[in-house]
């Protein structure tokens, strides 16, 4: 596997440093008068390079070479250790904490060609539905606590609780979050939400991680206890958690080489590998029909499905916020036919919204069901139809 030299070249900065010290000294002229003087702030900027780096680098041989021969150099040049240091160009400046400045680092180690950094989306919400990073499109049950994300940088843990007495649905109703510790980024930071409890803060009471003023990992609140996101600079991560209604979502963006970052022992990942067979609702990405009878018990004198909703009036409901009949509104017919909660309507609309903000390629917004198959989709009203008419059937046995 590559997993020890991936995490070697997006972490270990030790070539930019050199690049940068090179740069910095290969216009000086010995024979200048204030030659020693940039000299000694080249190298004491050099130096400083390779101490933010220390942590990350103590197993390159490379690193270990270079800190030898900045003292070398420093002792023939009589530079004090203490003392001003050169600054490299602002457009060059490789910045540890920033996920972008790795791309630069990488160009800089003289790569010819260094491809584009490619970014991952996943996203939970409503019943629960789930987008992998692979874009694939699930409804799961998965009661209880789950694992969305475990890599090396970052973990991600939802808990699901039944929605309705008697049926497999569930909802989010807890997401725990944690930011491993890295260089000298920041420090581990835990953030936790539940229902009605969704803070501006992590579980420590802070709203960044490291340097405050480098603002590497921080949270901001777009609406008060609905709806925070979290930027994570240094490991180009982006979080959206919202609560709608009494449940909670969740949207994710993170570089691809980061997300893949795991060892054997982290291999349940709903992001990555998607629900368990056994855990999933859906039929090869159909969403079956809520036949409610089966579902949801109720007295013999009920006259019209316990959701309060029927396929017309849900198609309805689910229309007024989104235009486009995708997987989102499926989805939310789904959610409505099976819960009667009218929030699940929003929950469906926000997370295309969170899919719009931080998806990387607009072409695969829209996930659209294979025609086919009994599910709720384009040729599925006949089923769907079919399941109310059984419900109706079973209200008065």
């Amino acid at each position: 596997s590559c997993l020890g030299d991936c995490q070697l070249h997006t972490s270990c900065g030790i070539q930019k440093c050199t690049t940068d010290f090179v740069s910095l000294t290969s216009h000086l002229n010995t024979a200048l008068e204030d030659f020693d003087l940039e000299f000694c702030k080249a190298l004491r900027a050099y130096s400083v390079c390779t101490y933010r780096n220390s942590k990350v680098c103590r197993g390159n041989l490379v690193y270990h070479s270079a800190v030898l021969g900045i003292g070398d150099l420093m002792a023939q040049r009589n530079c004090t250790k203490d003392g001003p240091t050169s600054s490299t160009n602002p457009e060059t400046t490789h910045d540890p904490c920033n996920y972008s400045g790795d791309t630069e680092a990488r160009e800089h180690q003289g790569a010819e060609k260094t491809p584009p950094t490619t970014y991952l989306f996943c996203g939970l919400f409503g019943d629960p539905h789930l987008r992998t990073f692979k874009d694939h499109f699930q409804t799961c049950k998965v009661e209880g606590a789950w694992p969305l994300i475990d890599n090396n940088y970052l973990s991600v843990q939802v808990t699901n609780v039944p929605v309705v007495p008697g049926s497999s649905a569930t909802a989010t109703n807890k997401i725990t979050i944690i930011f491993k510790s890295y260089q000298d980024c920041t420090d581990q930071k835990v953030y936790q939400a539940m229902t009605d409890d969704l803070p501006a803060a992590f579980v420590d009471g802070t709203t960044s991680g490291g340097d405050g003023s480098a603002r590497s990992l921080h949270i901001v609140e777009r609406v008060s206890g609905r709806h925070i996101e979290m930027h994570a600079r240094y490991i180009g991560t982006t979080v959206y958690v919202r609560q709608q209604g009494h449940y909670l979502t969740l949207a994710i963006r993170m570089p691809r080489e980061l997300a893949m970052a795991y060892e054997e022992s982290q291999d349940l990942q709903l992001c990555v590998s998607g629900c368990p067979t056994s855990e999933r609702i859906d039929r090869g990405g159909h969403l079956p029909l809520p036949v409610l009878g089966k579902l949801l018990p109720w007295g013999k004198a009920a006259s019209r499905p316990p959701s309060g909703y029927t396929l017309e009036t849900a198609t309805s409901k689910c229309h007024e916020r989104m235009l486009v009949k995708d997987i989102y509104f499926h989805s939310c017919v789904f959610d409505l036919l099976t819960t009667g909660d009218a929030n699940f309507t929003a929950a469906a609309h926000s997370a295309l919204q969170d899919v719009e903000a931080l998806h990387p390629s607009k072409e695969h917004w829209h996930i659209f069901p294979r025609s086919g198959g009994g599910g709720v989709g384009r040729d599925s009203k006949f089923f769907v139809s079919l399941g109310l008419l059984c419900l109706i059937r079973v209200a008065y046995l």
